[in-house]
Parts: C-alpha cells; structure tokens; sequence
C-alpha cells in the first residue's frame, strides 16, 4: 500500500555561527509531516526520499550569518538546510520523471523526504551503470566537478607540467592530484597526517607529500621537495587552503602559472579581521601569474563534458577515490564538524535512507 503522509527529519538553522565550527547550538533537528499523495505535489513537481547528501566545506560559509568570503548567500534563520544530494523519486507530477527514478540535485533539503520542483533536479542516474551511488556526490560531484574545473579548465594541466595540490586528502584534492597525474604532469600535495600522505601517494598516485601539521616553515618544506621533484618551479597549483601554505606557494610559481583558487578552508571558521594575511603577492605581478577564483556553478555548460570525462575514467578504473559514509540524518551536524578534523579524509556523506 502506498504511503501517503510520512515524518520526515530536516535540518534548519537556529542561529548563526560566526567563528569556530557549527554545532548543535546552532543546528537543530525536528520532524516534520510530508503528504505525498499525488492531490497534495503540485504540478511539475516530484516527492523524492532522500538516499545520500553531501557534506561539503562550502557549507559552512553559509552559516556564519556575514556575506563575504565566498559570497554564498547565507542559510535563512529556521529554514530547511540545502545540499547536493541523490533520491529516489517516490510520486511525480512531471511525465519526465516516474517512480524509481533516480535523481541528482545541487538543493536537496537535508531531511530524509521532499517535494521539489522538477526544474531543479539535475539529471537522472542509472543505477546499472556500474557507479556506486554515493561516487555521484564524490568524483561525479560539487568535488570532482571543482577539481576538474581547477586541473583542466583553469590549470591547463599537461605533460611535463608541475602541479602542487594543498588538502590533498579531501574531497577535491584526491580527485585533482589523480586527473593531473592522468594529464601527464608531476604532482606533490600537503595534507594534514602522515596516514593521509600515506594514502594520497599509495592510493591516488601522488609522487610525494607533506605532513603540514609535522611542518614550522612551509617555504623550506617547499624548497626541499621542490629540489627533487620541481626542480624548476610550480605550474599549477590547486588552492583549496589559503594563509601561510598560499604565501609559501608564491615564492616557488615559475613565471605565467595558473592558481585556480577552489577554496581556502584554514579561514572558514573564523572572521576575516582574524585572518593571517599574504605578504607576498607581489609575485603575482613580477611572474605575471595568473590566480583566479571560481564557483563550480559558472561552469555548469561544461558539467556534461566533465561527467562523460569522469565516468569513463570510474568505469576504467583510472580514478578512485575514498568515501566516508555517516549513518542517518541524525548524523549531519556531527559530519559537517568531521570536515575541520586533520582526521578527516576522502569525501564525507550521509546515508539517509537504504538504497534498494
């Protein structure tokens, strides 16, 4: 018998977080009744229950209740959290969507069950595709997407070039260092443990790493390696942390490299008064660098040719990638502070409900 009312769990904001990471103060739990009866969806519309949803740095930049930084506009007070997310379409009043179907959105709420309009829904994902599921918000995801903006769009990655990717462990970073080894380039990587250089040098094909928590001067730790492995420069590189590890970067670039600029996660928990700042950037100019910031979302005409590039790189079995998986809902507050942990690696997502 179909269910036509369910309790679906959300996620909303209480109150904005402006220094330090979100937690139960600021997020909070509730249950919510959602009918899915098709007389209650209105037209062009789809009831979706939730399979994963991502768990992503950006978010963060979406509670602190300041707009600057990424400029993401900021989660309204009482209002259903967003996310990239996969569901299961569970009734449809749109002919181009039937029960079963599995779908990708960039603004799922966070609960376990929605109504959504069917404009929204980013394509549909066969489930015989050989893909696992959660792949789709990793590699086929907001951090595969921005890792190949920022090697092949912006980086201009190709044989014999240079790359130095920081956070090199994280959602964005495993799957960069990987698509840069693939365009022929050599690639060294700074993250946060030495399990976590261990894996991206082991697991994601990384000629060498760095433990930045082991480290005092960024810029020796750079010379060092750069003797064995760059000795004439960095090409490329991806900027996903900022402060000290971006002013060390400077003095190394070769005249004309590229700095995609994908996120600068060390000064998301704090207000831009107490960041440290960059006292180099003059090298900008005198090797005519080019670093420039992106959002994956103006790039979007070029998400088709990505997802075809990646699946065939998955299915070949060229690019892997680690996923943490947390179980339920309830979990989200708990995984979003997992991102700011040095004992976070890989992709985190959340399992909302059991895929069949």
């Amino acid at each position: 018998m179909a269910v036509n009312v369910v309790e679906s769990k959300e996620w909303y904001l209480a109150g904005y977080a402006a220094e330090g990471v979100p937690t139960t103060d600021h997020l909070t739990l509730r249950s919510v009744p959602l009918s899915l009866s098709l007389d209650s969806i209105p037209d062009a519309h789809v009831a979706v229950q939730l399979l994963f949803i991502s768990v992503d740095p950006y978010l963060r930049t979406r509670m602190s209740g300041q707009e600057d930084g990424l400029y993401f506009p900021q989660f309204s007070l009482n209002q259903v959290i967003t996310a990239f997310g996969v569901g299961r379409v569970m009734r449809s009043k749109d002919e181009k969507y039937s029960e079963g179907d599995i779908v990708l959105n960039a603004f799922f709420p966070v609960a376990e069950y929605c109504v959504v309009p069917s404009s929204v829904l980013i394509r549909k994902i066969d489930p015989e595709a050989g893909i696992p599921l959660p792949e789709y918000l990793s590699c086929l995801g907001v951090p595969g997407f921005a890792a190949w903006v920022g090697i092949e769009v912006l980086g201009e990655a190709k044989p014999g070039s240079n790359a130095f990717i920081s956070a090199a462990a994280g959602g964005v970073g495993m799957v960069a260092g990987q698509l840069a080894k693939l365009k022929g380039c050599r690639v060294i990587g700074s993250t946060g443990s030495d399990a976590k250089v261990r894996l991206i040098k082991e697991e994601f094909g990384y000629d060498d790493a760095f433990n930045y928590n082991k480290e005092v001067d960024f810029d020796a730790t750079l010379s060092k390696m750069m003797c064995r492995y760059f000795p004439n420069g960095i090409d490329i590189y991806l900027e996903n942390v900022g402060s000290k590890m971006l002013e060390a970067v400077l003095n190394h670039v070769n005249p004309h490299a590229r700095i995609p600029v994908c996120g600068m996660i060390s000064q998301y928990n704090q207000i831009w008064t107490e960041r440290e700042g960059v006292r180099n950037l003059l090298n900008i100019v005198g090797k005519e660098v080019r670093m420039e910031g992106f959002l994956v979302g103006s790039y979007l005409d070029r998400f088709a040719d990505f997802t075809v590039e990646m699946e065939g790189y998955l299915k070949q079995g060229k690019i892997s990638s680690k996923i943490k998986i947390y179980e339920g809902i309830q979990s989200f507050a708990e995984s979003l502070g997992s991102l700011f942990s040095s004992s976070n690696f890989g992709k985190v997502v959340i399992e909302v409900n059991k895929p069949r």
